[in-house]
């Protein structure tokens, strides 16, 4: 027999965490009373909470379909081997064994299909042929040298399809950047490849030339005070990150 629900001036105010509302003792009332015996889906729907909250409140308070139920709760429960009649039996032959071969193509999907190499859509306007030369967002040149292989990257994240410009014409020149140097641009820039344009230097003299040291001193004085603001912003956020959380 059910128990009635209890008035509305009766029900307790409800409450909320995270946006989600709790449990009250009515609620867990009802569900020690009633879980074990009727549909869970009907006491979501009387409860205003999901099928998953019903199932993990169930568990937190030890509750169980009752053996009386559990055969019309699940038919696999009844041992009367349901859906039997309808299966595959072993050594079952398909109907449509050996229709589809390769080429099959009944009607028009012929026409339709995408034939091996078509590009249409954004890939054929984003297609460019070998030898393209294009800049990338950091403002240095790039040339495509090959298609790219199926699964591989096509764009400039992949540089064995577009390798850097100036990379390319030294290599062409002189092999191989050694390991530990890079190179750079004379003039400082970027759009010139010229070879008589590049140099070859160590990981180190790049450091060296590229340190806040190397600018005017009012100029560097201003990027260190900017450092030190943006380290200053940090530790305040994160405190006040960390002081949300624990609140």
């Amino acid at each position: 027999m059910r128990r009635a629900r209890s008035s509305p001036e009766q029900v307790p105010t409800e409450r909320f965490r995270a946006g989600k509302r709790l449990w009250n003792p009515e609620d867990d009332a009802l569900l020690v009373e009633r879980y074990p015996h009727e549909k869970t889906a009907l006491l979501a729907r009387e409860t205003r909470r999901s099928l998953p909250a019903v199932f993990n409140r169930a568990r937190k308070l030890g509750l169980e379909k009752s053996a009386a139920y559990s055969p019309d709760a699940c038919r696999l429960r009844r041992g009367d081997n349901a859906g039997s009649a309808s299966r595959f039996r072993p050594g079952h032959v398909p109907a449509n064994k050996g229709l589809r071969r390769p080429g099959y193509a009944p009607g028009r999907m012929a026409e339709t299909q995408f034939k091996p190499g078509s590009r249409s859509g954004v890939a054929s306007r984003n297609w460019r042929p070998v030898g393209t030369i294009r800049a990338d967002n950091e403002g240095y040149l790039r040339i495509k040298v090959r298609e790219a292989q199926p699964g591989e990257p096509y764009g400039f994240g992949n540089p064995r399809v577009w390798p850097l410009l100036h990379r390319h014409v030294w290599e062409q020149a002189h092999g191989p950047v050694p390991a530990g140097h890079v190179l750079a641009f004379r003039n400082g820039d970027r759009r010139d490849v010229r070879l008589e344009n590049l140099q070859l230097i160590s990981r180190r003299e790049l450091m060296a030339r590229n340190t806040v040291h190397q600018l005017p001193k009012p100029l560097a004085q201003a990027c260190q005070l900017l450092g030190a603001l943006n380290r200053r912003i940090r530790r305040m956020t994160n405190a006040q990150e960390q002081a949300r959380r624990s609140a």
